[in-house]
């Protein structure tokens, strides 16, 4: 059971959603606009958001930046905006998922359950080195030569399970099954948007990689640069 908070303009829609999830046994609490939302958001006392876009007092991109600008918890926007330039903005700015309307109270249970579902297994090593990178799973935090790099979460379980499996070639398909979640195709967008990130944080491009190796058709794989 997961404490959701719902920011949902539309009455329907967030009763709707709010007594399927309430069914399916999460707590759930809901504001109709941004500023509710995110004093809501900020208190510690959810776990997981759902953020819609289009509310009446401020865009749902700049309720996400004032959430994450003092808080960690996972965000999975949900709105009927489903232009690229939003989905890429939406990541880029900290949101953990991102799902388009219409969708089934299913559909939103199971990214809810992606998103709160860590990707390392229990009895994985908690510290992983490779090269001048060490990624802390316990502590949820990525270094590069004694420097913390600031990722989303989301860069950051991309990461960690590349780095869980050093020198080895990742496909997109478990990479979208393990890390998102989500065991169907149409995503690869997304992981080429994170892996770009993540290249910039790392200090290297596509055209000169360093610790990311891809392979068009293959996968990418985590492996320390050569000295």
């Amino acid at each position: 059971m997961a404490a959701v908070l719902l920011i949902e303009d539309d009455q329907r829609i967030r009763q709707s959603l709010a007594r399927a999830l309430a069914d399916r046994g999460h707590h759930v609490v809901s504001a109709a606009t941004g500023m509710t939302g995110v004093e809501q958001a900020v208190s510690g006392e959810v776990d997981v958001v759902v953020l819609d876009l289009g509310l009446p007092d401020l865009d749902g991109r700049k309720v996400l930046q004032m959430i994450r600008a003092v808080s960690s918890v996972p965000v999975i926007v949900a709105t009927a905006r489903d232009e690229e330039t939003e989905i890429v903005g939406a990541l880029n700015e900290g949101a953990d998922d991102y799902v388009t309307k219409p969708f089934s109270a299913e559909h939103l249970e199971a990214r809810i359950t992606a998103v709160l579902r860590r990707t390392i297994a229990p009895d994985a090593p908690t510290v992983i080195t490779v090269g001048d990178l060490t990624i802390d799973s316990g502590a949820h935090e990525a270094r590069l030569a004694g420097t913390v790099l600031d990722l989303t979460s989301k860069e950051f379980d991309l990461l960690a399970y590349l780095a869980s499996r050093p020198g080895v070639m990742v496909g997109k398909r478990e990479l979208l099954a393990e890390v998102w979640r989500q065991p169907y195709g149409g995503a690869d967008k997304t992981i080429d948007v994170h892996l770009s990130w993540l290249r910039k944080k790392l200090g290297e491009t596509a055209a000169e990689p360093r610790y990311l190796h891809t392979r068009r058709g293959v996968g990418v794989k985590l492996v320390a640069p050569e000295s």
